[in-house]
């Protein structure tokens, strides 16, 4: 392990869906340990608003407006990054989306509107990176699970089957990239405050209180507890973790 095994100075991430929610407050803390960090998103405004906190915070940071599940937009994005931006060493695999539907009402194009967003996008991303990050000597993947990960939902088939394939992609990635020295784990976020999970709040009637009666922290997530566990799955701090899925979640994953 190096002597500053936190220090993200000189290296370069992508971040999808990095304009907001979970993905902006990985970023946050990306950029705080000395990474540049390219923000991938489809809404334009929102993703210069990103941009210029993360200015504002002293990151060096570009916006790459691209759809995560077209391949030829995710190596236009990749080539932008790499060129404007010098390498790639990190990539956190973050956009995501869910349709709130039983499995018997749920349509087979928003099944795979959500599997295609959550899952492939992350199989596409990671492997246009592989090369980028092999010839600058290692990389870090981060994988953006979720409790769905581990629980299921009569709310969320298609999100769940998504992100329980997240968490099985990571591992068959952390096996077939160690001797590139590309480490690949995957975060399973618990219940946090973002506009994803605020409509959630209106959409399944005592979401709230379950919530907070099960999360032994008794509080919603905030998008700031993500800057942490980014910078150390994206640190040289975490060069012997690769597979793993790590709980962010309060302790709701623990609780009776």
């Amino acid at each position: 392990m190096t002597a500053r095994p936190f220090d993200l100075g000189g290296k370069v991430a992508i971040v999808t869906g990095g304009n907001g929610g979970i993905g902006l407050g990985m970023a946050q803390g990306l950029g705080e340990a000395g990474a540049a960090v390219a923000i991938v998103g489809r809404n334009a405004a929102k993703s210069e608003q990103a941009i210029a906190d993360l200015k504002s915070r002293g990151v060096k940071a570009i916006s790459v407006s691209a759809d995560v599940t077209d391949k030829d937009a995710i190596g236009a994005m990749v080539a932008r990054a790499r060129s404007e931006l010098g390498r790639i060493d990190i990539l956190v695999n973050n956009a995501g989306m869910s349709i709130r539907k039983p499995p018997h009402v749920l349509e087979l194009d928003e099944w795979e509107r959500v599997i295609d967003t959550n899952l492939t996008s992350a199989f596409l991303c990671s492997k246009a990176v592989h090369s980028a990050m092999k010839d600058a000597g290692g990389g870090k993947v981060i994988n953006i699970g979720s409790m769905m990960s581990i629980f299921g939902a009569s709310f969320a088939p298609a999100y769940a089957a998504s992100k329980g394939g997240i968490v099985q992609f990571t591992r068959a990635c952390a096996c077939a990239w160690a001797a590139d020295n590309i480490q690949v784990n995957a975060i399973l976020p618990g219940w946090i405050d973002t506009d994803l999970t605020r409509r959630a709040r209106v959409e399944v009637n005592g979401l709230h209180e379950r919530v907070l009666a099960r999360t032994p922290a008794a509080r919603w997530g905030d998008i700031s507890d993500f800057a942490g566990i980014a910078v150390f799955l994206a640190s040289p701090a975490s060069d012997f973790v690769t597979g793993t899925a790590i709980p962010v979640d309060g302790g709701y994953s623990i609780a009776g």
